[in-house]
């Protein structure tokens, strides 16, 4: 692998031209792809196995030209303080909006307040039901404006009116995720190098690398079903990853060229040593996003591969196009006090010429510990002797920190285990749902209709369930029926029923149970527990089969599916992740510190998710209106998300420990090799990757909300506290022991040689380098 890569850096620097223009064929063929192609479908997506679905389907199959999930529109009308929306003059103005709403386009049916359950027994508050033919992405902009038209005319004599349902849902305002992002990220990249240069080349290239994943998810939208949700989370990966993976592969070239070497050459090498480092952090992103689509819902399948896609873009720019942008600016990238040194020492070369002797045989990428002269043997304590930049390195706060950490192991690790164990205890409280319009702000007329609704008619009426009575096997399918009914109108927790509605052949009907409680309430939830438990005495009396759907059944019904499936999916990815981690670091406990580091820290970010999403506590810091379960497919995707960018950190921090360790250095002084070379990136990376998750906290979305500060603390527990703190003690306690790998799985293993040993032995035979260095010359 390593010796693979340093010749792919080495033909990138070479061809750098032939590589650049690679790129920008690809982005421009993917672009004209994107702007050709046909419209994204919408977010929707079926969910396969459970039992609301199963319910829609029937529903669509007995019921032709009737979608399940077409598009409507409910009207709430709430009258002035004492007074009644059935006077006279109130009435009149909702009547002229019942003919004006049913001629409008695409409008299949209108339902009048008057006319049935509509009016609240006060009668200060009425609703109207606009059903559309066609679903939801299908409403044309005339269509609402028709309604939006309408509804100003009514508001205008007096009464309140506000509009819920999907037709005219309103979208979040997005924020300024993406431009907060990439603003931090600048700062601290320039933080960190010193130099505009090296800062704008990782940002530059995951610019290019999300554009390319974004316009290729744009042009096969159409064909495999990718709805827009895929490409935001391309775009919030991408650019995370990105920045990283080309950060990483910048700082080792840096490093290499402050130890002398040729540009070329220290492409070669970034690539051979922090280039291993990012395929196989790349690929645990991969097994962790690709791991998605065993969870069995279509939309996180095709999210996860999406991103997954991504992440191989930006891999690959990283492996290829940087190295070639180093090609075109060398020196650009470096420090300015180093390419000063240069300048002076280029011109002191220039007017003393030296009669330099080059010495053979050295290893190449000795760490500095050795000093002058061969590396030390396995087991041998590294030489006292130092360069200038050495001793500076070694007073660096990273260095500082391993060494505190390495002497009161058992007292960090104490304290990081309990502290993260603390977090997550409100993780056992985890409530899982669907927000729907009850999350959203109080500034939307969604929430307002809402409320509105919760006042008039009781909480439970924003949820109603959705009973179908397939009959097609009773004696007598209406007689079924209405006894179906009348079980479920005598359920504990059921308000009301409405009459049933048949199909065509009058063997199928559909049914509305409205419960006495809130949609997200756990009472609503045991009410259809407590329904589905009792329908097999209901259908053995009357040989008709039922099964009970909705937006509130269908939230518990995926609530329920993706709880079951969390566990068999850490299973795979965790699994997968600890064989690749197995093979990377040829050690059994590092991979398995690795993944129990992991398990901390995602319940501790999950306990932060509940702590303010569910109870509350915080929840106006960051504009949160309304608390209350956890969106469905968070666990599922933080986890997915979470473990993949997780083991980046351990990949890029711990695979530098281990080359030290290989290359002669003890245990204790290999873990503090590991953070002179790589603590300070990766907390530069982690930074940046919670600057961009935390930009998405600006969203007005409560849900983008909830995703945005999940991921971020995530890593802020995960790369900061784990891998900068919990990796070090335990290793520290392991001490040897951390890199055992017994006999006969080291020979069944394939060896990729992460450190770059393929490399050292090349070096052996090669002069050391000339020109910019003076450390491994022999002056005459």
């Amino acid at each position: 692998m390593a010796t693979f890569l340093y010749q792919l850096g080495q033909r990138a620097f070479r061809r750098r031209r032939w590589v650049a223009l690679l790129w920008v064929a690809v982005l421009a063929v993917v672009g004209i792809g994107a702007l050709s192609a046909a419209e994204a479908p919408d977010d929707s997506s079926s969910m396969p196995g459970i039992e609301s679905q199963k319910a829609f389907d029937l529903i669509n199959e007995q019921f032709p030209g009737s979608e399940a999930n077409g598009a409507s529109a409910r009207i709430v009308f709430v009258a002035p303080d004492g007074q009644k929306v059935t006077a006279a003059g109130h009435r009149s103005a909702v009547d002229r909006f019942l003919t004006e709403a049913a001629g409008g386009p695409q409008v299949a049916d209108v339902s009048s307040p008057f006319d049935g359950p509509g009016l609240s027994k006060d009668k200060t508050t009425a609703y109207a039901t606009v059903t559309y033919k066609t679903k939801d992405d299908e409403v044309t902009e005339a269509s609402k404006k028709e309604l939006e038209g309408a509804v100003e005319e009514v508001r205008d004599t007096g009464l309140t009116v506000e509009v819920g349902g999907s037709a005219l849902a309103t979208e979040a305002p997005a924020g300024m995720g993406e431009i907060v992002g990439v603003l931090v990220a600048a700062i601290v990249l320039l933080i960190t190098f010193g130099s505009l240069a090296a800062a704008g080349l990782p940002l530059i290239t995951a610019v290019i690398g999300v554009s390319i994943s974004l316009a290729g998810i744009t042009a096969l939208a159409n064909a495999f079903g990718l709805s827009s949700t895929s490409g935001e989370l391309a775009m919030m990966l991408g650019l995370a990853v990105g920045i990283d993976y080309s950060l990483f592969v910048v700082s080792r070239y840096r490093e290499e060229r402050a130890k002398g070497r040729d540009p070329q050459e220290a492409v070669g090498l970034a690539l051979g040593t922090a280039g291993s480092a990012v395929v196989f952090a790349g690929l645990t992103v991969v097994i962790a996003l690709a791991g998605l689509s065993v969870v069995g819902v279509p939309m996180l399948t095709k999210m996860g591969l999406s991103a997954a896609g991504t992440v191989v873009v930006g891999v690959l720019i990283a492996l290829t196009l940087v190295p070639a942008l180093l090609g075109f600016w060398p020196n650009a990238v470096l420090a300015r006090q180093t390419r000063r040194g240069r300048a002076r020492k280029s011109e002191r070369g220039r007017r003393f010429p030296r009669i330099r002797i080059h010495r053979r045989g050295r290893q190449l990428g000795r760490s500095q510990e050795a000093g002058e002269g061969h590396a030390p043997r396995e087991g041998q304590a590294p030489r006292k002797n130092r360069e200038p930049r050495e001793r500076e390195e070694a007073g660096s706060w990273s260095v500082r920190w391993a060494s505190f950490v390495l002497r009161r192991p058992v007292a960090v690790l104490l304290v990081t285990v309990v502290g993260l164990g603390a977090l997550a205890v409100p993780a056992l409280e985890l409530r899982l749902g669907m927000p729907g319009d009850e999350a959203k702000p109080t500034s939307t007329t969604e929430r307002r209709a809402y409320d509105a609704l919760a006042a008039g008619f009781g909480p439970g009426f924003n949820g109603p369930l959705t009973i179908v009575v397939d009959a097609r096997d009773a004696d007598d399918p209406k007689a079924a029926v209405e006894t179906v009914a009348e079980r479920i109108g005598a359920t504990k927790g059921v308000v009301s029923v409405s009459p049933p509605q048949f199909n065509e052949a009058k063997d199928t009907a559909v049914l509305s149970a409205t419960p006495s409680t809130a949609p997200t309430s756990e009472r609503t939830k045991n009410l259809v527990h407590t329904i589905r438990d009792e329908r097999s005495a209901t259908e053995t009396e009357t040989g008709a089969t039922f099964e009970v759907t909705g937006t509130t059944a269908l939230n518990i019904d995926i609530a329920k599916k993706m709880q079951d499936a969390l566990i068999p999916y850490l299973v795979v990815v965790v699994g997968l992740a600890f064989l690749l981690l197995l093979v990377v670091f040829r050690s059994v406990l590092v991979p398995l510190k690795a993944a129990l580091g992991f398990l901390l820290s995602v319940l501790a970010s999950f306990g932060a998710v509940v702590t303010v999403f569910q109870n509350g506590h915080g929840a106006s810091l960051l504009g949160v209106d309304q608390t209350g379960p956890i969106m469905s497919l968070m666990p599922i995707f933080l986890v997915g998300i979470v473990f993949g960018l997780a083991m980046d950190y351990q990949v890029f921090l711990v695979s530098r420990m281990r080359e030290a360790y290989v290359h002669g250095e003890g245990a204790g002084q290999a873990v503090v090799s590991g953070f002179r070379h790589s603590g300070r990136i990766v907390v530069a990376a982690a930074l940046i990757m919670m600057a961009v998750f935390s930009g998405f906290m600006t969203a007005g979305d409560s849900m983008v909300k909830m995703v945005g500060f999940g991921l971020a603390t995530a890593v802020l527990f995960d790369a900061i506290v784990v891998r900068m703190v919990l990796v070090p003690a335990v290793l520290a306690l392991l001490g040897k022991r951390a890199w055992w790998l017994p006999g006969w799985l080291d020979r069944l293993l394939p060896r990729v040689d992460i450190e770059g040993e393929a490399l050292n032995r090349r070096a052996a035979e090669l002069p050391a380098p000339t020109g910019e260095s003076h450390q491994d010359m022999a002056r005459v």
